[in-house]
Parts: C-alpha cells; sequence; structure tokens
C-alpha cells in the first residue's frame, strides 16, 4: 500500500463504505482489495451510515421562503383581509 496522500471521489468512498456495511469480506480485505488502510474504510463505513438519513430528506421539499416572497403574500393577506372585510359589512 501507498503512503501517499490520495484524493478519492465520493462514489468511491460511498462504494468502499456500502461494502463494509454489507459485511460480505473483512474490513482487511475491503482495504487490500480498493488499496486504502482498513482505518479509512471503518472511517468511510460511519460516514455512510451517519449521513444515510440525508439522502431520504433531499426529496422533501422545505418550507423556506425568500423576504420578497414573504412580503408579497403578507401584502396578499392584507388586501384579502380589506376585502373580506367590506364585504362583512355589505352584509350587515
Amino acid at each position: 500500500m501507498s503512503t501517499t496522500k490520495r484524493n478519492h471521489s465520493i462514489e468511491f468512498k460511498t462504494k468502499v463504505g456500502l461494502e463494509a456495511i454489507k459485511e460480505k469480506q473483512t474490513i482487511e480485505e475491503i482495504a487490500r482489495k480498493y488499496e486504502v488502510h482498513p482505518s479509512v474504510v471503518k472511517n468511510w463505513k460511519k460516514l455512510v451510515l451517519d449521513n444515510v438519513s440525508n439522502y431520504f430528506s433531499k426529496g422533501t421539499k422545505t418550507n423556506k421562503i425568500t423576504e420578497s416572497e414573504a412580503n408579497e403574500l403578507y401584502a396578499q393577506i392584507g388586501k384579502l383581509k380589506v376585502e373580506n372585510d367590506f364585504l362583512k359589512k355589505k352584509l350587515w
């Protein structure tokens, strides 16, 4: 194994981490197969497990709106409130 620092892609780290999670091979066997240190494989496995919930939350829509959108909505609410009050007076 090489002692020089290498930068691996996220896809590669995920692939190795998932393989470690499957536990079909030992951490040492996976490390040898991908030519990385066993502690690196353990770290990537932990990262995959810690971040798997983010995968499911990315598909959900957030309710965050911009300040200009909020101001526009407040203006619309105000207009509707005035119209509603006007119509209530007409009914009485």
